[in-house]
């Protein structure tokens, strides 16, 4: 078989014995400290280098694997109900499952914090999976088993194959996984991943490719999912529109718009996670009245002579399954999920609360004080969401408001996936 480009680097399947070995010489001159005998192509990989050192950081003991607490029973079936990547388990099947099986490997299905929910494939390799830990409900996060596809794709947020000994922990030195983040098509969140994980030496150059390829398939599934929902929905509302005098939207439950009068229609319309019927406010809008409809919700717009603003903004950036902003006050609270991008310029504004100039949040950013047009179209985009919080000239939180900003544990987790130099410094301390 000839040798194949895979994520960087080139591995030869006849040769794999001496590729196990090579890596494992690399692994072990990385935990030395010191650099790896050989050509400089015998260096780990980029993203194996930076996860080696997240796991160095973090104190993973490469000789022993953590105990694995699984999830209960009943949590594990509460979060396979609500994830948006049961809808499509047949993707995943067709595409993956009768490759498992003639390869010797497992197909596994991950939340978005890493929990396995599902877990098919191989029976011996099931087995094997077993004795490490690797079942349902069980945590495959790096911080919990150390380098790995699955934990080290969330943190990525890109396709990733873990072989052999590019494991940080040693008993994990066996297998091979390749695993591919999952993505909501509407809004980009993170769902999930989906991996095939099996023993090294059944490795084969084009699992990643094909990993990558049907978790593409099942994005494509899930969009065109929510369009036929938004068509139900807007058949539904337009005669709910036709009748109303005055402002109003018709959304579905994400805030998706499907209809609009009075009003130039947005994309969408941020609301509460758990909404309910009854006077809400709402960024851009004010205060507004929401009623249900079949599918989704009908918003009327409406002001108050003396309408109450919001008071107080919590900035999330402490977890592993991205981050949001959380805005309160009088008339209720609401919750945004944040672009990486955006979560970057609020954590500098939050850093910041005496305000940053255009230059100097391009320095923060990117590191070059001239990409001020950059910095402000994307701050345009975010106060679609938070114009009534932030104020500008310069940028920064409104005043009295009062900002919390939420961090992880070990500053070096803080957006891990981040490049700004802003970022970098603050995870040194």
């Amino acid at each position: 078989m000839s040798d194949r480009a895979i994520d960087g680097a080139v591995w030869s399947a006849p040769d794999n014995r001496a590729t196990a070995h090579r890596l494992a010489t690399v692994h072990e001159a990385a935990l030395a400290g010191g650099t790896a005998p050989g050509e400089a192509g015998d260096a780990p990989r980029a993203v194996i280098g930076e996860s080696w050192r997240r796991m160095l950081v973090s104190g993973v003991d490469p000789d022993h694997d953590r105990p694995q607490t699984p999830l209960p029973v009943a949590e594990l079936e509460r979060r396979r109900q609500v994830s948006q990547l049961a809808t499509v388990l047949p993707v995943f099947h067709e595409g993956l499952l009768s490759a498992a099986d003639a390869a010797q490997q497992i197909m596994v299905i991950t939340d978005a914090e890493g929990r396995v929910l599902w877990r098919e494939g191989s029976a011996p390799v099931r087995r094997m999976a077993d004795r490490l830990g690797f079942d349902k409900g069980a945590d495959w996060t790096e911080g919990v088993v150390g380098t790995n596809a699955i934990g080290t794709a969330l943190v990525a947020r890109r396709p990733v194959l873990v072989h052999s000994a590019e494991h940080f922990v040693r008993s994990h030195h066996a297998w091979t996984c390749a695993a591919a983040p999952l993505h909501d098509p509407r809004d980009g969140r993170l769902l999930g991943t989906v991996d095939l994980s099996g023993p090294a030496p059944a490795f084969h150059p084009m699992t990643l490719s094909l990993v990558s390829s049907v978790a593409r398939l099942a994005e494509g599934e899930l969009r065109t999912r929510h369009h036929r929902s938004l068509e139900r929905l807007r058949s539904s509302a337009a005669p709910v529109l036709a009748r109303i005098g005055g402002r109003a939207l018709a959304v579905d439950p994400g805030g998706w718009v499907v209809g609009v009068t009075g009003l130039t229609p947005p994309d969408r319309v941020p609301l509460p996670k758990a909404p309910e019927a009854g006077p809400l406010w709402l960024p851009r809008y004010g205060m507004c009245a929401l009623e249900p409809l079949p599918g989704g919700w009908l918003i009327r717009v409406g002001r108050q002579e003396s309408e109450p603003r919001p008071s107080r903004v919590v900035l999330d950036v402490s977890g592993r399954d991205g981050s949001t902003v959380t805005v309160s006050g009088a008339a209720g609270s609401w919750s945004h999920e944040l672009t990486p991008r955006h979560a970057e310029l609020l954590f500098v504004l939050a850093a910041h609360p005496q305000g940053r100039s255009a230059a100097q949040l391009a320095r923060d950013l990117f590191g070059d004080d001239s990409r001020t047009v950059t910095v402000r179209a994307e701050l345009s985009r975010l106060r679609r969401h938070l114009a009534s919080v932030l104020a500008h000239r310069p940028y920064r939180f409104a005043d009295g408001v009062e900002v919390e900003l939420l961090l992880p544990p070990r500053p070096a987790h803080l957006l891990p996936q981040s490049l700004a130099p802003a970022v970098a410094a603050a995870r040194l301390g």
